[in-house]
Parts: C-alpha cells; sequence; structure tokens
C-alpha cells in the first residue's frame, strides 16, 4: 500500500487548504496519508512513508519561507536521494521562479520529482481545489 506524507507550511492558510485538498485526493485513491506540518516534522518522521509530498509558498523574492520551511527542507533534501516526491504551493506574486528552483533542487538532491509542481494563485478556488485533489490522486499512480 502506498504511504505518503504531505509535509507543508502555510501562512496565510492558502498552502494548508491546497494540502487538504491534495490529502482528500491521495485518500480518495485508496492511499494512505498523513498531513503533517512542517514544524511538527523531523527526518525521523518521513522514514516509514514511501512517498513525500512538499507543500510551501512562494515567499519575498520568490523562495521558499525562510524560517521554518527552508531550514527544514535543507536539512532532509540529502536523504530523498531515490524517493518519489511532489511539490505544491501558492503564490501571490511573480511567475513561478520559486517553484522551478525548488523543482531543481529536488532533481538535484536524486529525488523521483512527480511532474511539475502545483502553484495556485492566491487561495485555491473550487477548480483549483479539484486540482489538488487531482494531484493528489495522480501523484498515488506514481
Amino acid at each position: 500500500m502506498n504511504k505518503i506524507a504531505i509535509i507543508y507550511w502555510s501562512g496565510t492558510g492558502n498552502t494548508q487548504q491546497m494540502a487538504e485538498a491534495i490529502n482528500e485526493g491521495v485518500t480518495s485513491a485508496g492511499a494512505e496519508s498523513i498531513l503533517i506540518d512542517v514544524s511538527s516534522c523531523s527526518i525521523d518522521t518521513l522514514t516509514p512513508y514511501d512517498k513525500l509530498m512538499f507543500g510551501c509558498p512562494s515567499m519575498g523574492a520568490e523562495v521558499l519561507e525562510e524560517s521554518e520551511f527552508e531550514p527544514f527542507f535543507s536539512e532532509i533534501e540529502n536523504s530523498l536521494s531515490g524517493k518519489k516526491v511532489a511539490l505544491f504551493g501558492s503564490y501571490g506574486w511573480g511567475d513561478g521562479e520559486w517553484m522551478r528552483n525548488w523543482e531543481q533542487r529536488t532533481e538535484d538532491s536524486g529525488a523521483n520529482l512527480f511532474s511539475e509542481g502545483l502553484i495556485i494563485n492566491e487561495a485555491p478556488d473550487s477548480d483549483g481545489e479539484d486540482d489538488c485533489k487531482k494531484y493528489g490522486a495522480n501523484f498515488v499512480k506514481y
């Protein structure tokens, strides 16, 4: 059985809303999943999971959130080699550069990156929530 951890950071609730919709898609596709706020996660927390999904919004000059998420991701990225990984997050400005950089960084770690990262401008509307559910369900098949 697929066991998927969905780890996220959310400042305004937009990325959390994405994580929750993605989780619905994962479970509707028959996988076991857990939502984990990054502040409650460690490298040991991730050990039992076959697949990992990371969610973080774009911050500042299109970078990952710098006080909690970036230090966490820096700590675990060397352990991602061979893991199936998906990325997602919300943004309020820019063109998605933070996601492209994050995708490259994840691939450079040796992870098996699923598709392009899912990005949604601001809070997901009903179409955005549907996109999140589909993204989660498709990751189960990956």
